[in-house]
């Protein structure tokens, strides 16, 4: 049997970091074959550094300087992943868009989450626009990273249902759980050589898919 190397990940972060949790948890029970080689924060008071911390991954701060363009921070950002060992550079709540130079950098190796199901709702607030639209079904998305803003190639989805009395933060709090499952499951199918990106489509297994897949509820 053919054992299969765990990938290097880089994890993008602003936050609370709870993708970010979710994948340490992921590797540390075995479910997903991989180490996090770093932990990037454009915030310092990021609750995510310390998860990260509290499982002994190492940790950079890179706080954009307000004298810097967008693309001068993505090159420092650039050089600190290009000094380390990685397979994938995945975004996890990192609340800064990124320049086409960095996109095309990583072009391949980059995912991004986003909570609605893509190609609706781009952008910020989802929860609360799907709520303002009458929305019945809601979800998050996996998607591989372009330069234009969540246009990427998208991988694989999660639905989740919308309730007569949800409210923004309860329809967050409900994506959000989806989420965790959704990102790690990708992140299994990219390390088992099954997902890869060329050109602007997904093939898995060799074979473009020519429709998200879905991941059914738990």
């Amino acid at each position: 049997m053919t054992t299969i190397a765990s990938a290097r990940l880089v994890v993008l972060i602003s936050g609370n970091g709870s993708n970010l949790q979710a994948i340490i948890d992921h590797i540390e029970s075995g479910k997903l074959n991989a180490i996090i080689s770093l932990v990037i924060s454009n915030n310092k008071n990021a609750y995510g550094i310390i998860r990260a911390q509290q499982h002994n991954i190492p940790t950079r701060i890179a706080v954009p300087d307000p004298e810097e363009t967008r693309q001068q921070y993505d090159c420092r950002l650039i050089k600190i992943i290009d000094d380390i060992d990685y397979d994938y550079i995945v975004l996890a709540g990192f609340m800064k868009i990124l320049s086409d130079n960095f996109v095309d950098h990583y072009k391949g190796c980059l995912l991004n989450i986003h909570p609605s199901l893509l190609p609706r709702y781009k952008g910020l607030n989802t929860h609360q626009r799907v709520l303002d639209a009458g929305e019945k079904i809601h979800g998050a998305s996996v998607h591989f990273v372009t330069p234009t803003l969540d246009s990427g190639p998208i991988i694989m989805q999660v639905a989740v249902d919308i309730s007569p009395g949800d409210t923004p933060a309860t329809l967050a709090n409900r994506v959000l759980k989806k989420e965790h499952s959704l990102y790690s499951h990708v992140l299994s199918m990219c390390i088992d050589e099954t997902v890869e990106l060329s050109g602007k489509h997904v093939f898995v297994n060799g074979r473009k898919i020519n429709k998200p897949l879905i991941l059914e509820s738990e």
